[in-house]
């Protein structure tokens, strides 16, 4: 098993800031219509391996499709550093976007193809 670390991230002018703890053993690479455009690449945390360290208040919300992600981004600079909605398995999660976190090299992590272009 991967080891656990929290990592830091954010948005590109540093109004949105967050600490998330995760093991980056499942990381999706989405082929949906906003992960697409944006690049996502993403892993998923729950609430309590999550914490807003700024700009949590200020984001805006934007749900498309089904309306089970609420796709956050930043009112300033407009990147998606984060969204949240409710996992397959009905509970809570955060789905942090990997190309926001800080220092983090995406040539060193497994990314596997998620299908949600037809999910």
């Amino acid at each position: 098993m991967a080891e656990m670390k929290t990592y830091t991230g954010g948005c590109h002018c540093g109004q949105v800031r967050y600490e998330a703890t995760t093991d980056l053993a499942q990381v999706v690479s989405c082929n949906c219509s906003i992960c697409h455009k944006i690049g996502a690449v993403l892993t998923f945390v729950p609430p309590e391996q999550f914490k807003s360290l700024s700009g949590a208040d200020q984001v805006k919300s934007y749900q498309f499709n089904k309306k089970v992600i609420n796709h956050l981004h930043c009112p300033t600079c407009g990147v998606e550093s984060y969204a949240t909605g409710k996992g397959p398995d009905g509970k809570d999660m955060y789905a942090v976007n990997l190309r926001c976190v800080d220092g983090l090299d995406l040539s060193t992590v497994k990314a596997f193809p998620y299908n949600g272009r037809d999910a």
